[in-house]
């Protein structure tokens, strides 16, 4: 699956989400490679900042958009983004609560 688009939207790349990208490719990476994204985050100015977090934004609004047609790969979007923005961020922009229909 291409995620860089849905990371990016309709904002510049960058280079933050090609490890981001690593994680969605193999899950398997993700634990060795949160610590690395922290890292580089840490070091971002806020500009830089914001676009990541809507891009972990974009990550779970589409996942929960598609959740019905492939659960696995929305559940893994959903992991990685949100443990990235909760690591990252200390919380969620948006809970999962606030934009689910029940």
């Amino acid at each position: 699956m291409d995620y860089l688009p849905i990371l990016r939207g309709k904002e510049e790349d960058i280079p933050i989400y090609s490890q981001i990208i690593k994680c969605l490719d193999d899950i398997t990476l993700f634990p060795d490679l949160i610590e690395p994204i922290y890292r580089d985050a840490i070091t971002m100015n806020e500009t830089l900042l914001e676009k990541l977090r809507f891009g972990l934004l974009r990550l779970q609004i589409y996942s929960e958009i598609h959740r019905n047609s492939d659960m696995e790969e929305s559940q893994k979007m959903r992991f990685v983004s949100e443990m990235i923005e909760r690591t990252i961020f200390g919380g969620l922009f948006i809970e999962r609560e606030s934009f689910v229909s029940e």
